[in-house]
């Protein structure tokens, strides 16, 4: 498949033929709209290593996400910065996973996507194969363009393999509730987080303040005795992480009910210790109040002008409507750092053109 591969990116290169690389099609709403021939990827599968003991797998692009993680849980490992599986658990590829760059509840406490990869191997504009990184964590020397693959939306070239770093299940896990309101929920993880304390992942929505404990049996103890709030039993609290994780939980359904009305669900990414918002729409906080999601009607510019305000920038999650840009405008500078990258990795600019910018 790998020749067919490459002669399939010769031939669009040669013709100028815009491609459209897709595995599953599960995260084809995120990003600008898809344009080109379709460049399947879903075929592309397999785990090509694993070290449990060196906590390192490589595994090729097409690779369903939940496989993945069902050979990592037989060693008692999974991927701790819990990617979304949008569609339901069956759809999502590890390509798509990495091109997106999306990591899920415990990204705060456990790292971004982008920390856990390793190394990956591609094929660039004109076909080439070419690996950069490698399979343990100390393995960088001069730029980093294994973790500059993950964001990029695959307009850098074409992911054929990525080398990643699993970790082992932590050995306890608790859920407290907590009843607070945004700007009381706030204040409080600001203070937990100066503390020795194993929060993993937190969550508020109307009105409840949601924790995730993680780690060593006697430190989630000690922390449940210290916190205090109510004891959310396993066979609840899972569904709820795991429906945040998969946005598949009440708020994002009622969020795409919003979006089908017109509004749009905005993904805000802000210092912890920016204060509560005010926008119009209901707002879920996730990563200690560094990721707030809102669905609201109103205009793309309040949103970013709201978001600039605080420290941070929006993004478009899901909106018919993505004339505003899905992604926060690039200065000048950057813009110009992404023309060259796209251009010295896909010269004719066949890869995904637009998906990340109008411009790339």
């Amino acid at each position: 498949m790998l020749k067919q591969l490459q002669d399939r990116i010769q031939a669009a290169s040669a013709s100028n033929t815009a491609l459209e690389i897709r595995g599953h099609g599960s995260k084809a709403f995120y990003g600008q709209t898809p344009k080109g021939e379709l460049l399947d990827m879903s075929g592309y599968v397999g785990i090509s290593s694993y070290e449990p003991s060196e906590l390192v797998v490589s595994v090729k692009a097409g690779t369903p996400i939940v496989e993945l993680e069902r050979v990592l849980a037989e060693q008692g490992q999974y991927l701790a910065f819990e990617p979304p599986r949008f569609g339901g658990q069956g759809r999502g590829t590890v390509g798509g996973m990495v091109a997106t760059g999306l990591s899920g509840p415990a990204r705060a406490s456990m790292g971004a996507l982008r920390e856990h990869v390793l190394g990956v191997t591609m094929l660039n504009g004109r076909g080439e194969a070419m690996s950069f990184g490698g399979t343990v964590i100390k393995n960088v020397a001069g730029y980093d363009v294994s973790r500059l693959m993950a964001g990029s939306m695959g307009i850098l070239g074409l992911l054929l393999e990525v080398s990643l770093k699993v970790l082992p299940f932590p050995t306890a896990r608790a859920t407290l509730r907590f009843e607070l309101s945004q700007e009381q929920a706030l204040n409080q993880l600001n203070r937990w987080g100066g503390q020795p304390l194993p929060i993993n992942a937190s969550a508020w929505w109307d009105g409840a303040l949601v924790l995730r404990l993680a780690g060593a049996r006697a430190a989630v103890q000690a922390a449940c005795a210290s916190l205090g709030g109510d004891l959310i039993e396993d066979e609840l609290a899972t569904p709820f992480w795991t429906g945040l994780r998969d946005h598949s939980d009440e708020y994002f359904v009622g969020a795409a009910r919003a979006v089908e009305g017109g509004a749009k669900l905005w993904r805000l990414s802000l210092p912890q210790t920016a204060p509560a918002l005010t926008l119009h729409g209901e707002q879920l906080l996730e990563w200690g109040g560094a990721q707030r999601w809102v669905a609201t009607p109103m205009a793309a510019d309040a949103v970013r002008e709201a978001a600039a305000k605080a420290g941070g920038h929006a993004t478009l999650m899901r909106g018919a409507d993505k004339r505003c840009g899905v992604f926060a405008p690039l200065s000048a500078p950057l813009l110009r750092i992404h023309r060259e990258l796209k251009k010295s990795f896909d010269p004719q600019g066949i890869f995904n053109p637009g998906r990340l910018y109008d411009e790339l």
